[in-house]
């Protein structure tokens, strides 16, 4: 599976692990990942580490998930990522959206 979840003991973080490509094709899978996930107050983690490549409905669908943390008083941080990745993140503002490293 290219998407894996964790949720901590406490209920306060998540943890939402990618697997190589972050594209379209993971929008479902991505998406029933944090669906019912209920963190108020807490944080979700994306952890990009072993991700090599994503494309503009990627940075769609983390729009989605700040939009779900939002909602639950949450915050999300993306974590892991490389250069290439932290480029795209950079370039599309999204150090600006999210907690970052």
């Amino acid at each position: 599976m290219s998407v894996t979840v964790q949720v901590a003991d406490d209920n306060k973080s998540a943890t939402i692990k990618l697997h190589e490509r972050f594209d379209f094709s993971l929008h479902s899978d991505f998406r029933n990942a944090y669906k019912d996930i209920t963190l108020l107050d807490g944080e979700y983690l994306v952890d990009l580490s072993g991700t090599d490549y994503l494309d503009s409905s990627a940075l769609g669908m983390l729009l989605l998930l700040k939009e779900h943390a939002d909602a639950q008083l949450s915050s999300v941080r993306l974590v892991g990522f490389n250069d290439e990745v932290r480029e795209i993140l950079n370039i599309a503002s999204f150090d600006k959206l999210f907690q970052m490293g």
